[in-house]
């Protein structure tokens, strides 16, 4: 608009702040990564790839059992070549599902002619363990169980070290989504049995989005060969082009790969998962005090809830318009997800990414300012 001048945003580089599951806000140093051009088949290239591989396994603590394959795309991409190439076309998965994630895992087996039994609970609701051991009990043809490690829609935190000792007592093997888990929760292969864990680039690594990777047992992944669905989503044939040549099937990204570098660096420097994750459980602390504090409720009790994105029922004051509530906050700087989900009708508002304490008690502050300018003086009585 003419004469109009543009609000400098809290982000280093001016720009709102993503209180998103992904992207997210990122460094300065990550994005400053991005800058130089890098030729994928370059020697320094190939280096940097292998250290990121490397540290990829090193995060869930697998090191010399599992192996990093990088799959370019998003987390779900890396989701659909994990189920597609470990599951065999003659296996069959058993799918955990309380949520968008679970609901998306089930179309991509489908999709792909896998077969599948479902356990399906509520979105507010975590998987049964017993439940769990009487379907595995009394289906020997199920050869895997999927599960989501956070449901990024609900923020639910799934039982995954409780369900998969459940799962390795029975001798079955353990798939995860760990899209909005991966750095930030434990998972450690030493004391947690699992075959494959998809996730990428972004959320809680702190990079920017455009690779996927699923850190895969070895032992698991060598005998995958010829399962796949798909050429490009083939976990097996793009495992055994890197190690024979190191470089990649199909054009790999690149400035994405140099900008994980940095981010597993900041990872390392912050004290990795668990210094991460406290960062977040306190960021997740001061959004749910905050927001309480103005009447909004969240779906889950505080049990259930993960330390990455919290979802809060939609209020019913007559005033509250959603999209003219996120509107009015990306104005204010921050900006979070503009769809809503579920049977609950509630929306979700992310902790992870570059943010600390103080930027969520900004965005809290913000929240508050909007809702005095829509006219809402209080949502105890409506939400």
């Amino acid at each position: 608009m003419a004469g109009s001048q543009a609000v400098r945003g809290p982000s280093e580089t001016g720009g709102p702040l993503l209180l998103t599951c992904g992207p997210v806000t990122t460094s300065q140093s990550v994005k400053d990564a991005m800058v130089r051009d890098l030729g994928s088949r370059d020697a320094g290239f190939r280096a940097l790839n292998r250290e990121v591989l490397g540290r990829l396994a090193e995060v869930a603590n697998a090191s010399g059992t599992h192996v990093a394959v990088p799959v370019p795309g998003s987390a779900t991409l890396a989701v659909e070549a994990m189920l597609t190439t470990l599951v065999p076309r003659t296996g069959k998965v058993l799918l955990l599902v309380n949520g968008v994630r679970g609901e998306r895992a089930k179309r991509i087996c489908l999709v792909a002619g896998r077969r599948i039994a479902v356990h399906e609970m509520r979105e507010e609701m975590p998987p049964d363990l017993e439940a769990l051991d009487g379907a595995l009990r009394a289906d020997p043809t199920i050869t895997h169980v999927f599960v989501v490690h956070c449901e990024t829609a609900s923020g639910m935190l799934n039982p995954v070290a409780g369900i998969a000792d459940v799962v390795a007592t029975h001798g079955r093997r353990l798939l995860i989504d760990g899209a909005s888990a991966f750095g930030a929760l434990p998972l450690d292969a030493a004391s947690t049995a699992f075959d494959a864990v998809a996730a990428a680039s972004d959320r809680c690594l702190e990079g920017v989005p455009g690779l996927g990777f699923v850190i895969c047992r070895e032992a698991s992944l060598a005998q995958a060969r010829g399962n796949a669905a798909s050429l490009a989503l083939d976990l097996h044939d793009q495992w055994q082009h890197l190690a024979t040549t190191g470089r990649y099937r199909f054009t790999p990204p690149t400035q994405v790969i140099a900008a994980l570098h940095q981010a597993l660096g900041e990872l390392q420097a912050e004290g990795g998962q668990p210094g991460r994750g406290r960062r977040y459980a306190q960021n997740c602390k001061v959004l749910i005090e905050g927001m309480r504090a103005l009447g909004f409720r969240p779906l889950l009790p505080d049990r259930l809830q993960s330390p990455t994105v919290v979802a809060f029922r939609m209020p019913k004051a007559e005033r509250f318009l959603f999209q003219d509530f996120c509107d009015k906050l990306k104005a204010r700087g921050y900006v979070i997800d503009p769809g809503t989900h579920g049977l609950f009708g509630c929306f979700h508002v992310g902790c992870i990414g570059r943010l600390d304490a103080g930027n969520i008690e900004g965005a809290v502050s913000a929240v508050a300012g909007v809702l005095a300018e829509l006219g809402i003086k209080s949502l105890a009585s409506a939400a």
